[in-house]
């Protein structure tokens, strides 16, 4: 399968479509999740150690095992990671995808898996973790949210399962206005010719609306919604190593 069909096949994804990609065994770990292998391949190290520093994920200093939620982990190898630092760390690892997705994970004893949609098919991890999660992944899929669900029934849901200090990572947003900008300057242009080996101009529209995409309108809005809350909130820039990192950026929200 070539870049340009897999970019065709992974584009607006539902639920049901994961599903249906995590039990196709022609696919690679990471078409299963929706990626081209070039954009996950080699990189999934470089995307763990983001998260970690952005989270500031170590052992709780009282000795209490601490709880970690990830919501769509899917299948790379990024969720064994995360997976094992939470065992490292003595945290109590929830996950939260079809089960199929699941299928692919470890089951441990320190492992609860959730099939599901969240947060409407998982009523009983809703109701038995509020106000008690340290920390929350959902990694590369709030795209999917924002295009198939209410984006503030997901997030209202996943604050409310914070602890004091607690923290949400909602990572890998593309930002379609992050984008414009990018392929509108000369080092963007540049990127685009190198990176499809031709000399075609990226395609960029200004000034009208595009529906389908989270821009910097919908990220403030959600900023401004949360500290509003009572909650501090930040858009953080993803480091250079990663692979759209000129076109993606990651959403924090801290309980306080």
């Amino acid at each position: 399968m070539s870049q340009q069909s897999d970019f065709e096949r992974f584009k607006n994804l539902s639920f049901e479509d994961f599903k249906k990609l995590a039990t196709e065994d022609s696919l690679s770990k990471y078409q299963k999740i929706g990626f081209p292998d070039s954009y996950r391949k080699d990189k999934e190290d470089a995307i763990f150690l983001d998260i970690v520093h952005k989270l500031n994920i170590e052992p709780d200093k009282d000795n209490e095992q601490g709880i970690l939620l990830d919501i769509g982990p899917g299948c790379s190898e990024l969720p064994f990671m995360i997976l094992n630092l939470c065992q490292k760390a003595n945290l109590k690892a929830l996950l939260v995808d079809s089960q199929e997705m699941l299928d692919h994970l470890p089951s441990e004893k320190y492992i609860e898996k959730y099939p599901g949609y969240f947060p409407d098919d998982v009523p009983a991890l809703v109701n038995e973790y509020q106000n008690k999660v340290k920390y929350i992944i959902g990694y590369s899929i709030f795209h999917y949210v924002f295009y198939n669900t209410c984006i503030f029934k997901f997030l209202d849901v996943a604050v409310s399962l914070l602890k004091p200090g607690g923290k949400l990572l909602i990572g890998d947003i593309p930002n379609i206005s992050k984008r414009k900008r990018f392929f509108s300057t000369e080092t963007g242009i540049a990127y685009h010719k190198a990176f499809t080996n031709t000399d075609t101009l990226p395609e960029v529209k200004h000034l009208q609306p595009e529906p389908t995409h989270i821009d910097d309108g919908v990220l403030m809005g959600i900023i401004q919604r949360y500290r509003g809350f009572g909650f501090e909130a930040y858009l953080l820039p993803q480091p250079d190593t990663l692979p759209m990192y000129n076109r993606r950026e990651d959403l924090l929200i801290q309980k306080i």
